[in-house]
Parts: structure tokens; C-alpha cells; sequence
């Protein structure tokens, strides 16, 4: 009975589907191939290998599609070049994505560019902007100690403290955003003299500075009173100060973005964003796609034999029919398809996974999405499946955000990529949306 439990205990974890795999982990599967053929260490990487200045790229996907996993692989590829990294989760520390403005991002620059090198350098350019900003932030900062001979390390704690509270404080954040707004160009300036100190103390073997800014996808869409959103105000008016850091730079943008009346906007201002797409279980005429179940079914083999190389996963279900249902009903997300093996193995004693828990997790999951949807919003995922196309609005752009539209990639036989789109397979079961389809297209 223990040996039983400690399996299902290690299977459980296998299939954590919060954690993002770092380079090198044998659970991690390329799937570039069922993708659209893209490959972030070409599509990314080679843009900062060529180029003979600094660049700002951006790299977008729906949340849970693997994008944090990718950007891990490229930060090894980079690194093995000789370009010094520095990667971080802007949400772990830095941001509330439900309320977040290009102040909080350019301070989470900051203080993880000052984290990473807080060994290696002793320039003074941010501690006298600190200095500068003294009494205007002592008040937040709490602290009593004299700035005049404040170490790296003891600046980092500075920031920290500015960021921690614009994360966790509400009620502080406008009056740190307000005293910080009308000096972000000195604190740009300030950076980048340190970025220049510290490009002259790279360890040895680099001789150029990455910084990539995940996790900003998750910045959740507000429409302002101009009728714009706060998308528009961080990466499209905002842009030269994203833009203007002494380094090569990386940021994740929601997709609901890249898919706006904006994307001519960002093309112009950081050349052609690049997309992380589902992985393709269904063709366009809805069909099961099989390279890219067979895909999928490798990912979930991948995490069972971190514990157990000798087992098949298509023994962990009561027939192969079972497991290819799960991979379909994943829409090749995931995160999806993690959290539906987690929900099977919570109500599971004994292996292997019965049908009726299988849909258990199904159905729970299916009546997460079912609650995300609005009722003006069901004619417009039934026109999707229908067409596999979105329209230009912002009802489609947040049923991207909200991973009820996914995107899917292909290689046509020309080397073409063909882009379509279609909803969550999830909600093809819910009965609004059926209504619905069946209302619009009583004939299909």
C-alpha cells in the first residue's frame, strides 16, 4: 500500500505543471515540429547573434503553453555564446499582473540587473540616483541607514523593498508610482551606466548582456477611459524607455497584444514579435492530428519516466483510446494537459486511471473555462470553431487571453506557415456553447 502511494505521490509531482523545466531537464520534449516549425533558439536567438546593436524582441504565447521552459532553453543557448544572462519572473517579486504600469517593469529591470551582479561590480551610478531620491522615498524605503556608502548588495535590498511594496501594497503603489514616474528617465540613465560599468567586469568567456523580462504576458488587459489599454501604454507608448537599456532585451507580451489593431504599431517598433502556438492534436477540419498526439503523449512519457523509465504511459490509463482523449481534450496546451493528469491521479487509488475519473478532471476543468466565459461571448466562439479565423475586436482579443481561443501553426508543403485558430476542445462540450453553434449553423 505505501509503495503504491509513494508512486502516485511521485506521479503526482512529475506532472507539475506550474514549474517551467530549465535547459537540459530530460522531461523536456521538442516539439517544434508540430508547432509551425519554429524554434525559439533560431527565431530569437539568431536576431542576437547577428546583430551588430542592441535589440528588443518580443515573444508572446498563451499562458501555460511553455514559453518560460523556452526562454530557459535560449538562456543556455546564449549563455554557451558567450552572452551573459539574466533571466527572471517579473510576477514571482516585482508585479501584481492585475495592476501593473512601465515604472513597476523598469524597476524590476533594475533590481534583478543589480541582483545579478551585486558581486561583481561596485559602480556607484545607482546608488546616487538613490541618493538623488532620497527624501522622496525614505518614507517607503523605512530604513535609517546613511546611502553614502551603501553597497551593491545593500542597494539591491532598496529596490526590493520600492518593488515588494508596489506588488503587495495597493494602497502604496500610485504614491511610489507617482514620486518615481517624473525621474524613470534619470533612472534609465542611471542603469545603463551601470549596465556600461558592468559590461567592462563580465566574467571571462562574455563579452555581451542579455536581460530577459518573463512572465509579462500575464499583465491582464484594463481598458482605460481613452478606450485604450494598459497594453497600449507599457509596450506601445512606452516604448523607447523599454526599448532604451544598454543590452540586449527580451520581453513576454500577452498574445491578446500581438493580435490587436496594434500589431502593425509593434512590428514598426520591435520588428515581428514571435509566437509560442499550441501544439496541433486537431487539423483545421477537426480532426485528431496524430504526429501531434503522439507528441503529446511523449511529453506526459517524458515526466513518467523521471520516475519510473521502465513504465509506458499508456499503462497508466485503461486503454490507449483514454490516454488520446486526454491529449485531445488538452487542446495541446500545457499546462492543460498537466493539470488534467493531476486531477485524474488526485482521484485515482490504484492504477490504472479509470474512464470515470478521467472525466471527472475532464469535466472539472471544462467548468473552469465554462465560468470564464460570458454570456455575449458564446456566439463568438461558435463563429471561430465554425470559420477558424478571429475577428479584430476586443472580445476575441480577451477569449485569447483568456486561453478560450488557441492558436495553432503548420507547415504547408510550399514551407508556408498556416495560422489558424479554434476554441478550447473543452468547450465544445458546455451547453451554452453548443446552443449556440447549433443556433448559428443549425446545418453543420
Amino acid at each position: 500500500m505505501t509503495s503504491d502511494f509513494d508512486f502516485l505521490k511521485g506521479l503526482y509531482n512529475a506532472f507539475n505543471p506550474f514549474q517551467p523545466l530549465p535547459a537540459g531537464d530530460p522531461a523536456y520534449v521538442d516539439c517544434h515540429e508540430v508547432r509551425g516549425d519554429g524554434d525559439i533558439l533560431e527565431s530569437v536567438g539568431k536576431e542576437i547573434l547577428y546583430s551588430d546593436r542592441n535589440t528588443c524582441q518580443l515573444y508572446a504565447g498563451h499562458r501555460g503553453v511553455g514559453k518560460s521552459t523556452e526562454l530557459l532553453r535560449l538562456q543556455k543557448f546564449l549563455d554557451e555564446r558567450g552572452f551573459f544572462v539574466v533571466y527572471f519572473a517579473a510576477d514571482d517579486a516585482d508585479i501584481d499582473p492585475e495592476d501593473v504600469q512601465y515604472t513597476d517593469i523598469l524597476l524590476a529591470c533594475t533590481r534583478n540587473i543589480l541582483a545579478a551582479f551585486k558581486d561583481r561590480t561596485d559602480s556607484p551610478a545607482l546608488l546616487n540616483w538613490l541618493k538623488q531620491q532620497c527624501n522622496n522615498l525614505r518614507d517607503f524605503l523605512q530604513t535609517e541607514i546613511s546611502l553614502d556608502d551603501l553597497s551593491i548588495e545593500a542597494q539591491v535590498s532598496q529596490f526590493a523593498k520600492i518593488t515588494t511594496k508596489i506588488r503587495s501594497e495597493p494602497t502604496e503603489r500610485r504614491k511610489i508610482r507617482d514620486l518615481i514616474n517624473p525621474h524613470t528617465t534619470t533612472l534609465t540613465k542611471a542603469l545603463n551606466e551601470f549596465i556600461q560599468d558592468v559590461k567592462k567586469n563580465l566574467p571571462s568567456g562574455y563579452d555581451q548582456l542579455v536581460l530577459i523580462a518573463d512572465n509579462l504576458d500575464r499583465i491582464v488587459p484594463v481598458i482605460q477611459e481613452d478606450k485604450r489599454s494598459n497594453h497600449d501604454q507599457i509596450f506601445i507608448d512606452r516604448n523607447e524607455q523599454l526599448k532604451d537599456l544598454d543590452c540586449h532585451l527580451i520581453y513576454t507580451v500577452p498574445i491578446s497584444l500581438i493580435y490587436s489593431d496594434r500589431s502593425a504599431s509593434l512590428l514598426d517598433i520591435y520588428g515581428t514579435p514571435q509566437v509560442l502556438p499550441m501544439i496541433m492534436v486537431l487539423t483545421p477540419e477537426n480532426k485528431p492530428y496524430q504526429p501531434g498526439i503522439e507528441k503529446v503523449i511523449e511529453v506526459l512519457q517524458k515526466r513518467l519516466s523521471t520516475i519510473d523509465s521502465s513504465k509506458s504511459i499508456v499503462d497508466l490509463f485503461e486503454n490507449r483510446k483514454s490516454l488520446e482523449i486526454l491529449c485531445l481534450m488538452s487542446g495541446g496546451h500545457t499546462r492543460n494537459l498537466l493539470l488534467l493528469m493531476k486531477e485524474a491521479l488526485k482521484y485515482t487509488n490504484t492504477l490504472p486511471i479509470s474512464n470515470n475519473v478521467l472525466q471527472r478532471s475532464i469535466s472539472e476543468l471544462r467548468n473552469t473555462y465554462k465560468h470564464t466565459v460570458y454570456a455575449n461571448e458564446w456566439e463568438a466562439l461558435a463563429k471561430v470553431h465554425q470559420s477558424k479565423i478571429i475577428e479584430n475586436n476586443q472580445l476575441c482579443r480577451g477569449l485569447l487571453f483568456n486561453r478560450c481561443i488557441l492558436e495553432y501553426r503548420y507547415q504547408e508543403v510550399n514551407g508556408g506557415i498556416k495560422l489558424w485558430y479554434d476554441i478550447h476542445p473543452l468547450i465544445k462540450g458546455i451547453k451554452e456553447f453548443q446552443d449556440a453553434y447549433n443556433q448559428l449553423y443549425p446545418n453543420a
